[in-house]
């Protein structure tokens, strides 16, 4: 029995192109395996492991290889990409952290002491905010309050 190994990256792609030949949305896809969208999307693209329920729900819907399905469920290597940081939508994050970045870190210790948020036992939510003068960007990020211990 042979098994081709598939990086995590590599079955992202696999998994994004076949999503949307088949004309599924990353709503449509986080709604079948009851899960938050942007954690879907985030995982499906190789940064979290899937749960193996999720993982195999996943490669039925879209008709998955099994080495792809394996390929979710391995845990991640959560590195920057340099290049993905040049991208414009990419990047505007960065830039919203470069000018509120020291005024977010300054509430935050003012207002729960010292310490930080965790990227860890975290979450985030999109949402799409139609308005008259142009629709807005959501983005709320939930992450738990780590002290500082000395």
């Amino acid at each position: 029995m042979s098994h081709n190994i598939i990086d995590k990256i590599d079955a992202g792609q696999i998994l994004n192109e076949t999503r949307l030949a088949k004309g599924l949305t990353w709503r449509e896809l986080a709604e079948q395996i009851d899960r938050p969208v942007v954690w879907t999307v985030a995982a499906l693209l190789g940064k979290h492991p899937v749960p193996k329920v999720n993982a195999v729900r996943v490669g039925e819907i879209l008709s998955l290889d099994d080495e792809v399905v394996s390929a979710l469920q391995r845990q991640p290597y959560r590195i920057a990409d340099a290049g993905l940081a040049t991208d414009p939508t990419v990047y505007r994050f960065h830039e919203a952290i470069d000018v509120y970045g020291q005024a977010l870190k300054e509430l935050i210790h003012e207002e729960f002491g010292d310490g930080i948020m965790s990227a860890i036992n975290f979450s985030v939510d999109f949402a799409k905010q139609e308005a008259p003068q142009g629709d807005r960007v959501v983005v709320t990020l939930n992450g738990k309050f780590l002290p500082y211990q000395w």
